[in-house]
Order: structure tokens, then C-alpha cells, then sequence
């Protein structure tokens, strides 16, 4: 342990690249193999499940720092990071430990099923005999919420750079089910078997946001123009007829979807193909807040399937007659796919029940053209257009030059300011996380969104300093504040929804402006924001 918290103190003091992938390379070099495992596990977000909950967490701190739960409380509210928190109220170590990363891992798999008493004697001992660091990882890890400044893409570089294997070899390697307490260092990066790779999916290709002029890519006619659905970003394998589909997270979510299972004997063997899984009920596309529904569920009902079925919309192809064929140009790839989708529409007796649909591919003469096609985004339920150079290779992660997301402009409405809660990290100190009201027809304010993002840092102190002096009530960490305050707030899409009070859900709500030169009476209403859900 005591070298992985090493390492992660070593992350955390820097925002430099090159240092954060020399540090992981150094250790990926010295670490036990087991322990390569587990940190390359961490930083790809495979940790255990949390095995206690936070709430004990803290109350097993103040009672050993012999401080009163309310005061610990306001420190955590303070310092905005729980695991920080607890390092720096205990008192100093007791006793010290050899134990590594991996046997406490596997402490914390065998700890889930235990006691109260069982698990606070574990926690609490422990404590007592990390260090302030080794305590701060030691508490990240036990609650499940390890984030640090490092991204998988770069922790792959480091580990190329240790191993020597090529990183887009890694890359591949890293992606799919496996499972860091029953694989081996050397199964899961030294060695290479084919069965390994029957299921897994390949590293995803991303888009960079159009920045300026579009018309600044060049050659209109250099491009390819697709709508940017609003769905689940996944690939679906078919190999030695078994199908397995993964999410863009790297979540085998296979069956989810069954209604991609007869891919298996319909779409040819050694196929893969990327796309976007869609709601699809009634014969065409539905919101995003329909597929939450979907997502997450080790079991789809009967009901569930029938009331929200869903396509996958095909925009790539990355594998055909079980060759990798990303090296091929897009218009190569896409030519093959057109013919894939060909041939299982074919097949169908009633094409209208086909679950495998074919992203359009647009062909411009001009930019003005690729406008007036982005303006028809929201008619067409997508975000806006994908961009895509006709002689790209699919490339790995996020690169810029050859694709692109040129989206439409977010709505906006202007709501009151109603709650207040303190942000994290560097804001931690300052009340920036708030939550805002639109007017009912009875002339209340209903809440209806929460956004932590828009204002400069000036801003949010000025906002700040206003929330401390003009609270009404608290509320734990929570503050509701005299409604005075307006702000313009943007969001990517609207979809009618029994979750929320006010019966809407909007999708990405940030701040865009403060609004200083509005009154509250001028806020928009809830019939307002409900008149932007498209029919």
C-alpha cells in the first residue's frame, strides 16, 4: 500500500503529463504483478464494491479524532472530500503495516458481507496504522470513489512505456470483462490468446467539438455528414455466432438488449459494428430519458421491451470477416457496412420490425447545405451532425483532424436561484452547486434543475458571498436561499418525466449567463420549458 499511495501522492502533486506517465511507468516497473493489476484495475474503474457506507466512515472518525459528529460534519462540508477529511482529523498512527494494495483489496472484497462491529474493527485498526496518505487512499478505496487526475488513455502510455508493448495493443487488451482479482499481470498484458479476444470490443474512436467556422475544415465535399444520435454509444460483436454488445464505458451489457441476439445468425460472423442504441417505440426515435429506463438492468422485462424497445442505429464498421479494418478509409468501411445492412434487411419478412438501422450519410455541395441539415437536429431527434473525413482511419480515443461534432445550439431559460450547496475540490469553500425554479401556473416556484457549471470564478464568489447572506434555511450541507436571483440556464434536450416534481427532465442544464437585469417575476414558466419538449 504503502508504495501505491506513493505513486498517487506523486499524481496528485502535479498536472503535468509527462511527469503523472513517468511516475506510473516507474512503478509499473517495480510493482509486485498482482499490484499492476489492481492499479491498472483502479485507474480504469474496476474498483470493488464500496463494502461500508460513508455515513459509518464518519462516524468512526470523530469518535477516534474524540471530536462531536456536527463538528466533523462541518469540516467535510469545508474540505469537500471525505477521504481527506478523515486523514486529517485522526490522530497520528499507532502501529504501522506491510500489508500491499492487493491484500487490502481482497480484505475489502471479504469485508463486504460482515457486520457492523466486524467492519468497524477492521476500518478503525487500520487506520490507526496508515499514514496520512496511506489513510487518504485507504479511505478512497473502501468507499468506492477512487478518482484521480489520471485517464485510462494515459495510464496505458505509461504502462506501454514500462512494458514496451504498443499502446493501441494495450489499449485492446485493457478493454472487456476481465477480473483483477482472478486475472494474472501476465494473462491479462504479457500474453496473447485468441479466445481471450472472442468478445472484446475495440478501443472506441471520439469527436472533437467544431471550434469556429465550419466552413474552416476545408472541402465540403471532403466529408461525410451524419446525424449525432442521442443514445448509447456501443459496439456490437458477432463472432463464432455469439453476439456480445458493450457500451462506450466498457460495460459488457449484453443482456440489456436481447433484441440483438438474433445478430448471431443474421448478421455475418466476424462482424463488428459501431453505433448508437436508440429508443424505439411505435416506429420511431425516442428521447434519451426513454432509454434510462433500459440502462442499468440485469433484467428487461416483458413490459419493459414492449414499451421501450430499442434499435441500434449503425455508423461504422470495424471488423468484417474477422479482420480488423480500421486502416481502412471511412468511405471503404462505410461501403462494406451499407452492404452488411443490405443483406439483413433482406432477410427480414417484415424489414419494418428491423432492429439493425443505417445512420444516413449525407453528401454536400456546400456548407451552407451541411447548416440548413444541422437546423433539422432536434425535428430528427439528434444532437446535431457528426462530421467525418471520407479517407479516415478509425483512430483510438479522442483525436482531432478527421472527425467531428458540430451540434445545435442548447435551449435556454431563465430560472431563480432557489438552493445552494458547496462545491468540491478547489471550490470547496464556496457555495457553487446550485439548484433553480421555474414559475407554476399558481405562481410557485418549482424546482426543475441543478447545474455547477457556467460562472467564472469571480462570479461565483460574488454569488457566494450573496447565498451566505441571504440563507432561509439549512439543510445538512444544503441551503435554501430568498428567491432574488436569476440565471439563464442551457440544456442539450427536454423530455416529459414522472421523476422529477416538475414533471420534466432536461439533459445537461448548465449556466449560461447571470441574468442581473431580470427580476424574478420575469423567470420563465414551467408551460414555458414544457413548450420546447418536440411533439
Amino acid at each position: 500500500m504503502k508504495q501505491f499511495a506513493q505513486l498517487i501522492q506523486t499524481l496528485d502533486s502535479t498536472n503535468k503529463t509527462n511527469a503523472k506517465i513517468a511516475a506510473l511507468a516507474a512503478y509499473f516497473q517495480t510493482a509486485t504483478p498482482e499490484d499492476k493489476v489492481w492499479t491498472i484495475a483502479i485507474l480504469s474503474h474496476r474498483r470493488p464494491s464500496r463494502p461500508v457506507q460513508t455515513k459509518q466512515l464518519r462516524a468512526w472518525a470523530a469518535a477516534i479524532a474524540q471530536i462531536p459528529l456536527w463538528l466533523f460534519e462541518e469540516s467535510y462540508h469545508i474540505v469537500g472530500d471525505l477521504a481527506e477529511t478523515i486523514a486529517l482529523v485522526l490522530p497520528p498512527p499507532t502501529t504501522q503495516t506491510t500489508k500491499t494494495l492487493t491484500y487490502f483489496l481482497n480484505e475489502f472484497i471479504a469485508l463486504k458481507p460482515a457486520d457492523d462491529t466486524t467492519k468497524k474493527e477492521y476500518v478503525t485498526d487500520n487506520w490507526q496504522a496508515l499514514d496520512y496518505y496511506e489513510r487518504f487512499v485507504f479511505t478512497k478505496l473502501i468507499t468506492g470513489g477512487f478518482r484521480i487526475g489520471v485517464s485510462q488513455k494515459l495510464m496505458t502510455r505509461a504502462l506501454a512505456q514500462a512494458t514496451t508493448i504498443d499502446e493501441d495493443i494495450l489499449a485492446y487488451k485493457l478493454m472487456g470483462n476481465w477480473d483483477p482479482a482472478t486475472i494474472s499481470f501476465q494473462e491479462l498484458v504479457v500474453e496473447e490468446k485468441a479466445s481471450d479476444f472472442l468478445s472484446k470490443p475495440y478501443p472506441f474512436y471520439l469527436a472533437y467539438a467544431v471550434e469556429g467556422a465550419v466552413a474552416a475544415l476545408g472541402e465540403v465535399t471532403a466529408w461525410s455528414i451524419e446525424h449525432k444520435w442521442d443514445g448509447i454509444r456501443a459496439q456490437i460483436i458477432i463472432r463464432d455466432q455469439q453476439v456480445f454488445v458493450w457500451s462506450r464505458g466498457e460495460e459488457l451489457v449484453t443482456a440489456q438488449y436481447p433484441e440483438f441476439y438474433h445478430f448471431a445468425t443474421q448478421v455475418p460472423d466476424g462482424t463488428v459494428l459501431d453505433g448508437e442504441i436508440l429508443p424505439f417505440a411505435e416506429g420511431s426515435i425516442g428521447s434519451f430519458n426513454d432509454l434510462q429506463k433500459r440502462i442499468g438492468r440485469k433484467k428487461v422485462s416483458k413490459a419493459l421491451l414492449q414499451k421501450t424497445p430499442v434499435i441500434l442505429k449503425a455508423y461504422d464498421l470495424l471488423e468484417w470477416q474477422g479482420q480488423d479494418i480500421r486502416n481502412q478509409p471511412y468511405h471503404q468501411r462505410r461501403t462494406k457496412l451499407e452492404a452488411i445492412h443490405a443483406q439483413y434487411t433482406s432477410q427480414l419478412e417484415r424489414p419494418t420490425e428491423s432492429t439493425l438501422h443505417l445512420s444516413t450519410a449525407y453528401h454536400f455541395d456546400s456548407w451552407e447545405a451541411v447548416a440548413a441539415e444541422r437546423d433539422k437536429a432536434r425535428e430528427m431527434k439528434s444532437e446535431g451532425l457528426m462530421l467525418k473525413n471520407k479517407e479516415a482511419t478509425y483512430k483510438i480515443g479522442r483525436k482531432k483532424g478527421d472527425w467531428w461534432k458540430w451540434k445545435v445550439a442548447p435551449l435556454t431559460i431563465d430560472a431563480v436561484l432557489t438552493y445552494a450547496m458547496r462545491g468540491h475540490g478547489r471550490r470547496s469553500n464556496l457555495f457553487t452547486d446550485y439548484t433553480f425554479a421555474l414559475w407554476d401556473a399558481d405562481g410557485n416556484l418549482v424546482t426543475f434543475a441543478k447545474a455547477y457549471s457556467g460562472l467564472t470564478d469571480a462570479e461565483f464568489k460574488q454569488v457566494d458571498a450573496w447565498i451566505k447572506k441571504n440563507t432561509v434555511e439549512r439543510f445538512g450541507p444544503v441551503r435554501s436561499v430568498t428567491p432574488t436571483l436569476v440565471f439563464e440556464i442551457a440544456f442539450e434536450g427536454i423530455a416529459l418525466s414522472k421523476r422529477h416534481k416538475s414533471g420534466v427532465a432536461t439533459r445537461f442544464p448548465r449556466i449560461l449567463r447571470w441574468r442581473k437585469d431580470k427580476q424574478i417575476a420575469a423567470a420563465n414558466t414551467l408551460e414555458d420549458l414544457k413548450a420546447m419538449i418536440p411533439n
